[in-house]
């Protein structure tokens, strides 16, 4: 979920060619991507329109019967796709994955991390299921890309991870030790994301969560985006000299089931933005970037 006053039409405009994206096409059905949480809403959505675009795609979800129903769906409409029984934040799972996508494929070109929860409706703030928010949110997305770093082929077309994220998880806390360790480029680190998180799930566990500087809006959700949005910065730097992009996407106010079906674009729209991004041209695709709706930033105030 992103901020609702996003401009699709300006982002469209300023930074993603409206043309057809086949006429700087550089992939083709040996490209293969897997997003995860594929299932429904802007997972879905994102599934169609990669195949659509004539990528070979991989619909991963955690809800076996579902995700079948998805490619069925998807079937029926004349596209054809993968799919693979994914729970990201069961080790074990993404270990048959792993080994499944490496017997199938060999290998990997694009990661889209779209799989998320939240707990919370429209205007209500609560962190009553933090922990699994988090583990979900920002521990699920990075033990799988970490399981998968070593099958991204290391191509002239750059391999590329795309984290679905959100404007909510950008640095919008007041704690200032929070606020040290992430502001801090030079010094960012595995251990401070940890600790950031470790720390947000204490307070919750101690009923300090509304005093201590977290954000004040689906505070759960946002946290666990601001550390998946550090992190993404800090795997883009680790990379940035690899042939491999990361980067992350706000698809905006989006009318989906986290949303209640209220937002000020469909699914099939962020979708249409998402795909433009994750397939942008080798010499235009940055990596380390955040992706809103609006206009792409630098992640140096995450």
């Amino acid at each position: 979920m992103g901020h609702p006053h996003t401009s699709f039409s300006t982002f469209l405009s300023t930074m993603v060619s409206k043309d057809d994206p086949d006429s700087s096409r550089w992939w083709s059905e040996k490209t293969i991507v897997a997003v995860t949480g594929g299932n429904k809403g802007i997972g879905f959505a994102l599934v169609k329109r990669l195949a659509e675009l004539g990528l070979t795609v991989i619909l991963t979800c955690r809800d076996e019967s579902r995700g079948r129903e998805a490619v069925e769906k998807l079937k029926e409409q004349g596209f054809h796709v993968e799919f693979f029984h994914l729970d990201v934040v069961v080790q074990s799972s993404i270990e048959a994955f792993v080994t499944w996508l490496t017997a199938t494929f060999g290998g990997l070109d694009i990661l889209v991390n779209n799989a998320a929860v939240s707990f919370n409706e429209i205007n209500e703030n609560s962190v009553e299921h933090a922990e699994t928010v988090i583990k979900t949110n920002f521990y699920g997305p990075k033990l799988l890309t970490e399981a998968l770093l070593p099958l991204f082929r290391r191509s002239e077309t750059i391999s590329r991870v795309f984290n679905i994220s959100s404007r909510l998880g950008l640095l919008n806390v007041s704690n200032p030790v929070v606020r040290e360790i992430l502001e801090n480029e030079e010094k960012l680190s595995q251990k401070g994301i940890d600790f950031v998180v470790n720390r947000f799930l204490e307070d919750v566990k101690i009923g300090l969560w509304k005093d201590e500087g977290w954000p004040k809006v689906w505070t759960d959700y946002s946290v666990s985006k601001l550390a998946l949005n550090a992190y993404s910065r800090l795997l883009a730097k680790r990379f940035e000299k690899h042939r491999l992009s990361i980067n992350c996407f706000c698809p905006g106010f989006t009318q989906t089931g986290m949303t209640q079906g209220r937002g000020i674009h469909t699914a099939d729209t962020a979708a249409e933005v998402g795909a433009k991004l994750i397939l942008l041209p080798p010499n235009k695709l940055p990596t380390g970037v955040f992706f809103s709706g609006s206009k792409p930033f630098l992640y140096s105030n995450l």
